[in-house]
């Protein structure tokens, strides 16, 4: 029998497998269970306990601020794909948003337009009341004319309806809803562009543009006369001078070469460059084309013109002639390269293009076409072509509407090829709304719904989970605080072994 407190030793059987770990005896008789350190500097319990609460604390904060904005993604960094598929979403629903505003102002243009079109059927439908009415034999010469300038009266109405009918500022029913023009030869021509009125009148048909350029812009230009023999060597004297407004100061012993970099330096402020001219001279020129660019030179220290002195120019403003559809149309209101005429066509001449002489083609027109943008994406587009409605397009001239006679079927004839005209374009406006704008519509909103569903999957919090996690995490941090109080108050027990 074994005395007690006495070391065992635990012999082990030759070939016998080793005992389990678990309450493994040591050689002097204690379990490894029981091998147990005590120390104060560095307590590895307080120090496990602390960065698990580091780590539940950035994780409530987290899921604090998912909580307070409703999203599950606030930052890259808290998923970094799902950001990128988010922001691609959210640049598609904002497209389709205006795309939606589009469809509707697309909408209103078109009402706008049918309404007017509405009252030109109504005012037809008078005229050709008053035709029948002139053809009654018991009317005499006075009634017949009396209907004939009422029916005048109708033409001029239709008239004024087409030329004011508008869109905000864009006229509608004159043929100059939506022309759109085009450069063919960019090589001399840089811009054109059509209002939709050309000779005074609004454009009919498409076709190219050609150009005879009777005047050649040109810049403004200035000599001076003080000849500097060579660009590295010759100095000039001290002073300053200025071009158009801008002080320039010259050192002694500056040469030519600085001199003129010092002008080109400064050229976005004055609008004029400088080379060595003929005759070793500074030459001036201005950026620009036109009138408008002016190179005014004031050197009253005799460092560019001879005896002190001042230099001034001006550009020229191109012109040309313009034929389009027939007609021939000066442009001679432009400024520089940039030629205009007086319904407010502009054609934009390049440095190549500004040769005076014919140049054909160089653009084309195309009318009465109205492009609206609406979808989300390029190319999704649709067109409606608005022609001109005025009394002479729908064939209601003087002629074909003289009703004093005894014969109506000329006029009875041209009204009703002119009611058939607005009531067929009245048609198409409606198709356009009905069957373009208001399908679209119907079609794009069906599509912004699911895309703001996938979109919201991605981006925002579940909050019953969200809620459930952040409950998590405050108890995991109260139970972490619990126990970082417990490791920090372990060591005190070494105290015990001091005493």
């Amino acid at each position: 029998m074994t005395p007690p407190n006495t070391w065992q030793i635990s012999p082990q059987a030759s070939g016998q497998d080793d005992q389990p770990e678990t309450g493994r005896q040591s050689t002097l008789g204690f379990t490894e269970e029981n091998n147990m350190s005590f120390r104060i500097n560095t307590n590895v319990n307080a120090m496990n306990a602390l960065r698990n609460l580091g780590s539940t604390g950035m994780e409530i904060n987290k899921a604090t601020t998912r909580l307070a904005t409703g999203l599950r993604i606030n930052s890259g960094a808290d998923d970094p794909s799902g950001l990128i598929a988010s922001e691609s979403y959210r640049a598609q629903l904002s497209s389709m948003d205006q795309a939606l505003r589009n469809n509707q102002d697309a909408m209103n243009f078109a009402k706008t337009a049918e309404g007017g079109l509405d009252e030109v059927n109504r005012l037809l439908r008078d005229a050709r009341s008053l035709a029948v009415a002139n053809g009654n034999g018991t009317l005499d010469d006075t009634q017949k004319q009396a209907n004939q300038t009422q029916l005048n009266s109708i033409l001029s109405s239709i008239d004024r309806i087409a030329g004011n009918t508008a869109f905000g500022s864009k006229k509608l029913l004159n043929g100059t809803a939506g022309t759109q023009s085009s450069v063919i030869k960019s090589a001399d021509v840089s811009k054109v562009s059509f209002t939709g009125q050309f000779n005074g009148a609004a454009i009919a048909n498409d076709g190219a543009v050609d150009i005879n350029v009777t005047t050649a812009a040109q810049r403004a230009t200035a000599l001076g006369t003080v000849a500097y023999a060579t660009g590295a060597t010759e100095v000039a004297g001290a002073g300053s001078f200025t071009v158009n407004g801008t002080q320039f100061t010259v050192a002694a012993g500056t040469t030519r070469d600085q001199l003129i970099q010092s002008i080109n330096d400064k050229s976005s402020e004055t609008g004029v460059t400088a080379e060595v001219g003929a005759g070793n001279v500074v030459s001036f020129s201005s950026i620009e084309y036109g009138a408008d660019a002016n190179v005014t030179v004031v050197d009253a220290n005799g460092l560019l013109v001879t005896g002190g002195g001042s230099l001034t120019d001006s550009g020229v403003d191109a012109e040309a002639t313009v034929t389009f559809d027939g007609a021939t149309v000066t442009f001679d209101s432009g400024t520089g390269l940039n030629l205009k005429d007086a319904d407010g066509n502009s054609i934009s001449l390049t440095a190549g293009g500004n040769v005076a002489g014919a140049n054909t083609g160089v653009g084309y027109v195309k009318r009465g076409s109205s492009d609206f943008q609406i979808g989300a994406n390029a190319g999704q587009t649709a067109s409606l072509s608005l022609g001109n409605f005025s009394a002479g397009a729908l064939g209601l001239n003087s002629t074909s509407t003289n009703i004093t006679g005894t014969d109506m079927s000329t006029a009875l004839g041209a009204i009703d090829s002119a009611i058939a005209s607005v009531a067929d374009s009245r048609g198409r406006i409606g198709s356009f709304m009905k069957n373009t704008l208001e399908s679209n519509v119907r079609s794009l909103g069906i599509a912004r719904e699911n895309l703001a569903a996938t979109e919201s999957t991605i981006r925002e919090i579940d909050v019953a989970q969200e809620m459930t996690n952040y409950t998590k995490l405050q108890i995991l941090q109260q139970s972490g605080i619990s126990m970082l109080a417990q490791a920090n108050s372990a060591p005190q027990a070494v105290l015990s072994l001091l005493r």
